[in-house]
């Protein structure tokens, strides 16, 4: 079960043209902001990346308002964990589970995800979060992560899991998102 006391945020690569590109765009951008909202809500750490943003663009507008109060990683390779910046960052956030969502599911996301697993952490792809160009590969990403350990959650779920009791200060907040 996740807890928020020990559970992060990576956003991965939500950027330019290829944001709108992506298999069911405008309902993983959604999704992703009840996602960082969610996270907000709950005290978690977010880490936020940006694949070579000279030339895929930045964070799309929806999301990077969200997260003006801090500045994106910019990498180069696909999986962020060969980034010092990243590595430092998750580091600095004293957690052992992640829970991610971007794009595209079958390169960025797939290869950190793994790696972030190799490294020991548990890691959940946010399922209804992350996309690809083609569903194909959205679903392949799935398929092989989930095959290689990797727990799926969807937006509902892991804030549902996380928030733990309709009691807590923040289920209002987070019911709010959901509906």
């Amino acid at each position: 079960m996740l807890s928020k006391e020990n559970t992060g945020l990576i956003i991965t690569d939500i950027q330019g043209k290829l944001a709108g590109l992506v298999h069911d765009s405008e309902a993983v951008v959604s999704n992703c902001e009840k996602l960082i909202k969610g996270a907000e809500v709950l005290g978690l750490p977010i880490i936020w990346l940006e694949q070579n943003p000279d030339k895929l663009g930045s964070t799309v507008d929806e999301l990077s308002i969200l997260l003006a109060d801090q500045s994106p990683i910019s990498k180069f390779t696909f999986d962020a964990c060969e980034e010092p910046q990243f590595m430092e960052a998750v580091r600095k956030a004293n957690v052992d589970t992640w829970l991610i969502c971007g794009i595209e599911a079958h390169i960025c996301v797939y290869q950190t995800a793994l790696h972030l697993q190799q490294l020991g952490f548990k890691v959940q792809l946010v399922c209804d979060s992350v996309s690809s160009r083609t569903f194909a590969n959205k679903n392949l990403a799935i398929t092989k992560l989930v095959n290689r350990g990797i727990d799926v959650s969807g937006v509902e779920m892991c804030l549902y899991e996380l928030v733990k009791d309709c009691r807590a200060v923040e289920f209002k907040k987070i019911l709010t998102l959901i509906k």
